[in-house]
């Protein structure tokens, strides 16, 4: 069975409740099939990366950038997975209160790096979520799970 890893580092309520609307779209129950792992930015680790699919990865822009949880993530999982995971699917999910333009750069430079396959626009949110916000997290998580649906 196909495997959607979500990682994550959900600090405030704002990014929490992106990353639950993203676990609900990806266990909608029209695709069937996929096994859903979520796992804290700061415990995945490698084997999880190995033996998932494809990947949904949420973070908030601190300062601009990525969370030192999800930087810490890549700097772990990146030698050990880089020719493993080629062409592997993702998706991602970003929150700042101003300013995401940083933390995006990083997250495509450092997938592209790993040769991911971005499967649609990231959902990024400066400010509350709104509902249309969450609405677009669900259809993310909803999105990379059919994408593995097999």
């Amino acid at each position: 069975m196909p495997r959607l890893l979500v990682v994550h580092h959900t600090p405030s309520p704002a990014v929490h409740s992106m990353l639950d609307k993203v676990l609900e779209g990806a266990a909608t129950p029209q695709v069937t099939g996929v096994e859903l792992v979520s796992r804290a930015a700061l415990t995945a680790s490698p084997v999880d990366v190995l033996e998932a699919d494809g990947y949904l990865l949420g973070s908030p822009a601190n300062l601009g950038y990525l969370s030192g949880a999800l930087k810490h993530f890549f700097d772990t999982i990146y030698y050990p997975c880089l020719n493993e995971t080629a062409r592997r699917p993702f998706g991602l999910f970003l929150h700042g209160n101003d300013d995401c333009a940083g933390a995006l750069a990083a997250a495509a430079k450092i997938t592209t790096g790993l040769s991911w396959r971005q499967i649609s626009e990231p959902v990024v949110v400066t400010g509350a979520p709104s509902t249309e916000d969450l609405d677009r997290c669900w259809e993310l998580g909803a999105v990379a799970a059919a994408t593995l649906e097999r």
